[in-house]
């Protein structure tokens, strides 16, 4: 029992690492601050930061519950979590009617609401793909 716990808490805390470490590299790669505008009450933000952290947990749940080792999930999930960071990219650029890295940082919810979509949906994607 001991050595189960101690595997799955390896698993738990490698991932939520990941988790941490792909949503500080959205903050640094968006024009707004990400923790500086949920403070203000940005739902938009919010919205387009919950949907990755929704994303890029649900492809670590598939990089997981799919590898036998955690070298293999790692390496997965970072492959998966890298497609995601991608997907919102060409998001933006296949949008250039709207800017929506700007319409997020100035509050606008429906543009935070299809961000949230978009990663959510995309990380079903992703995860069926990775496992």
């Amino acid at each position: 029992m001991l050595e189960g716990l101690l595997g799955a808490g390896k698993y738990f805390i490698v991932t939520s690492v990941i988790v941490l470490a792909a949503v500080f590299i959205f903050d640094l790669l968006v024009k707004y601050k990400v923790w500086a505008e949920i403070n203000k009450g940005n739902l938009a933000v919010a919205l387009s930061t919950g949907g990755k952290i929704l994303g890029i947990s649900n492809i670590m749940y598939h990089a997981i519950n799919t590898n036998e080792n955690l070298l293999n999930t790692v390496i997965w999930g970072g492959i998966g979590t890298a497609a995601l960071l991608i997907v919102y990219f060409a998001f933006e650029l296949l949008t250039p009617n709207l800017n929506v890295s700007d319409e997020i940082g100035k509050g606008n919810k429906a543009v935070g609401f299809i961000s949230f979509v978009f990663s959510v949906a995309f990380s079903f994607i992703i995860g069926a793909s990775i496992s």
